[in-house]
């Protein structure tokens, strides 16, 4: 049964992905905004989060409060690509950071990342986080960002300890 269930989860990962690359910049902006929110980071839904993403947005595509009070921000940054995201992809997102004196960020994309724009992530004094495609679709499933239940099903084993007598 697990075995069929990571199949069916798998195709709704590709399908998701063919899904969001049909959709417009927009909607993948507010797209990954909505994900955060759902994530647990922000206020209250109203006030969480917004998409920025527009012609002279500093490449900044959302902003999220961390926590509810909003103490602090989470930068985000999307591309809704085919081909790999490099490190100078990478590093003009992070010049965006310091323009916005903004310490945290997530890059999202639909794709994966190169290893030289993993290495440099790792190497910065950012808290930047990649999410590549796969990750995306996976939290997407975690979170019901996109998706909904169709049918559940509960697997039982028996409970010894009922059938314990004498204590």
């Amino acid at each position: 049964m697990n075995e069929n269930y990571q199949i069916l989860k798998q195709s709704l990962q590709t399908e998701l992905i063919e899904k969001i690359m049909e959709c417009t910049p927009q909607f993948f902006e507010q797209l990954i905004v909505n994900l955060i929110v759902a994530m647990g980071y922000g206020g209250s839904i109203s006030d969480a989060g917004k998409g920025v993403g527009k012609s002279g947005d500093g490449g900044i595509d959302g902003i999220v409060k961390e926590d509810v009070l909003g103490l602090d921000k989470i930068y985000l940054q999307g591309k809704r690509w085919a081909n790999p995201v490099s490190r100078p992809d990478i590093q003009a997102f992070v010049g965006s950071l310091v323009g916005f004196k903004a310490n945290k960020g997530i890059f999202i994309t639909t794709s994966r990342f190169t290893k030289k724009a993993m290495e440099y992530s790792e190497s910065i004094d950012k808290s930047l986080i990649l999410i590549d495609g796969m990750k995306l679709t996976e939290l997407m499933f975690l979170y019901n960002v996109g998706v909904s239940n169709v049918q559940s099903f509960t697997i039982k084993r028996m409970d010894l300890d009922f059938f314990e007598e004498g204590l």
